[in-house]
């Protein structure tokens, strides 16, 4: 064997153990931290949304949302266009505290625990999916597996945490910490929703899933939702995440 060619399989060898090595230092629970600071570490972020909704036989409807949000504790959307969903809106505040609007009744009602699993206006994320909250505090994680590009997390609901997940499986990326899938399990423990994040660009310096798809494997229904107009660090105001601007029909 020539020394150039030794020397290169040398730092091939060095760099592949040195990525083993550092995949195995870190802990389930530190690799769960690392993912929550990425997919909330933009101080704001504020977005116009495609959000195509897919029956089991293919037939589409296509709709358009606004979304804000304001680190890991406040979230607010709201459907723009078509017009008989034009209104209809979700916030998401600190402490498990959801609210939604529909314009049809006037009026803004809390989203009562127990409910929180049913699906928002005929779509497949849940107002649970769709909360404002880090993974961390609501799951313990163990480390299943590491591959070349993905730690493999499996997530069950701490003690004393209601859900209507039995455990989450979650793709965490080595690269950037961005969780690219997760699969969600029902109570009795068979896979129910799969939830993958594409399109991972950096926005200013912070990671931004422009394409979500969550597809619900048992009715064959899948709900896409591609962002444009992304703005992130913008220091929206607080007024945003608020029952009266919740009612606001732009």
């Amino acid at each position: 064997m020539s020394r150039l060619l030794y020397s290169i399989l040398t730092i091939v060898l060095s760099c592949v153990f040195a990525t083993g090595a550092s995949a195995q230092s870190l802990s389930a629970e530190q690799i769960l931290s690392n993912s929550d600071d990425v997919s909330n570490e933009a101080p704001d972020l504020k977005a116009m949304v495609e959000m195509v909704l897919i029956e089991a036989d293919g037939d589409q409807s296509v709709r358009e949302m606004e979304i804000y949000q304001k680190g890991a504790d406040s979230r607010m959307m709201r459907f723009l266009s078509p017009a008989g969903q034009r209104g209809i809106g979700f916030l998401s505040l600190p402490d498990d505290v959801n609210y939604l609007y529909l314009p049809a009744f006037g009026r803004v009602r809390r989203i009562a625990s127990h409910v929180e699993n049913q699906n928002f206006a005929g779509t497949d994320f849940s107002y649970d999916d769709l909360s404002s909250f880090r993974f961390g505090d609501e799951y313990d994680p163990s480390l299943n597996e590491s591959t070349e590009t993905h730690y493999i997390l499996e997530l069950t609901p701490k003690s004393g945490i209601s859900s209507e997940y039995s455990k989450l499986i979650m793709w965490v990326r080595l690269d950037n910490f961005y969780p690219a899938k997760i699969e969600y399990y029902n109570r009795s423990g068979d896979l129910w929703k799969v939830l993958e994040q594409d399109d991972i660009q950096q926005i200013q310096g912070y990671w931004v899933s422009m394409g979500r798809e969550m597809s619900d494997v048992i009715s064959g229904h899948s709900t896409i939702m591609n962002m444009t107009e992304v703005e992130v660090d913008t220091g929206l105001s607080d007024d945003i995440f608020s029952q009266r601007y919740l009612t606001r029909i732009q």
